[in-house]
């Protein structure tokens, strides 16, 4: 049960275009993004955040970007971002078989050293306390540029603020995002927890 529901959109008719931006990445507006708007600033925030970290010209392939999420919200226990992040990594073509070794990364041969040294990164950036260290990094630099490394950090960065504002509010998960996570990650005995509707 959500701690604040999610408002209509025509609550805040002045956001209609921050909503509709995520009509074309996921084909609905988030009840995350819903429950945001009772502070207008912060959807404005959010939404121009989103734009420049999910950028369609950016140089790291979209889909991966979301996996990058999905590894980051893995480690929070965050399952509504989780559930998000695999299916915003679908809409962006990642395939099923990746999709459903995302978590068995390290050994799956559906990634390639580049990914897994990416995904590693996502881990322990998003670690309490981060992880991060100079061999991981020097590692990163040998299969990334520094322009992809900060749009990596910036997929990161931007999904501790979700993880931290999903987990909280208890956000309802919609119906998409929750079938993509049960099929993908089927063997794995998904489970939405506190975020089903």
């Amino acid at each position: 049960m959500p701690r604040l529901s999610p408002l209509p959109p025509e609550t805040t008719p002045e956001l209609k275009e921050h909503f509709d931006f995520f009509l074309g990445t996921l084909g609905f507006t988030p009840n995350s993004v819903l429950t945001m708007q009772r502070k207008p600033r912060l959807v404005r925030a959010f939404a121009q955040l989103n734009g420049a970290v999910m950028d369609p010209e950016g140089e790291v392939d979209l889909g991966f970007r979301r996996l990058i999420g999905h590894v980051v919200s893995k480690v929070s226990g965050c399952l509504y971002c989780q559930a998000h992040t695999l299916l915003g990594a679908k809409n962006f073509g990642v395939s099923d078989a990746k999709l459903a070794d995302v978590w068995t990364y390290a050994t799956s041969p559906h990634y390639s050293e580049r990914e897994r040294i990416a995904l590693d990164f996502a881990l322990a950036a998003a670690s309490q306390p981060n992880a991060v260290d100079d061999a991981l990094f020097d590692q990163l630099r040998k299969h990334w540029s520094e322009g992809e490394i900060v749009e990596l950090l910036g997929v990161v960065a931007m999904f501790a603020f979700l993880n931290r504002w999903n987990d909280t509010m208890a956000t309802p998960l919609e119906a998409a995002p929750n079938e993509v996570a049960k099929e993908a990650l089927r063997a794995h005995g998904w489970d939405a927890g506190k975020h089903v509707a």
